[in-house]
């Protein structure tokens, strides 16, 4: 249960980081088709600011996802360990009910004597 809460988290992070990135490079191509359409008064160095900072929330969005991606192995992950453990669990069970079958059927024999 807790690996496939933990899946659906990471899946969340990736779909923010995905989120992120689309509205950047949106946010950058309307500031960039105002600059060279109508705003005549940007200067250089605004517009160096301007890409400086996109190009700081791309690294950002960039680094999100590689965040979300390692969550996301890490989920897979522990999803299969915990797979494991469950099929363990499972063999276990059956046979602590295999023996309680076989001593229940040990102690009617001995009753019938």
């Amino acid at each position: 249960m807790f690996a496939v809460c933990f899946h659906s988290i990471s899946q969340g992070y990736s779909r923010m980081a995905t989120k992120i990135q689309a509205a950047l490079r949106a946010a950058v191509l309307v500031g960039s088709f105002a600059i060279v359409t109508g705003c005549a008064s940007v200067t250089p160095e605004e517009l160096a600011a301007v890409r400086a900072t996109a190009e700081a929330a791309n690294t950002a969005a960039t680094a999100a996802q590689r965040t979300a991606t390692t969550a996301q192995q890490a989920a897979s992950g522990a999803q299969s360990t915990a797979n494991q453990a469950l099929q363990a669990a499972q063999a276990a069970q059956a046979c602590c009910d295999a023996t309680n079958q076989r001593l229940d059927r040990m102690f009617e024999q001995t009753q019938q004597k």
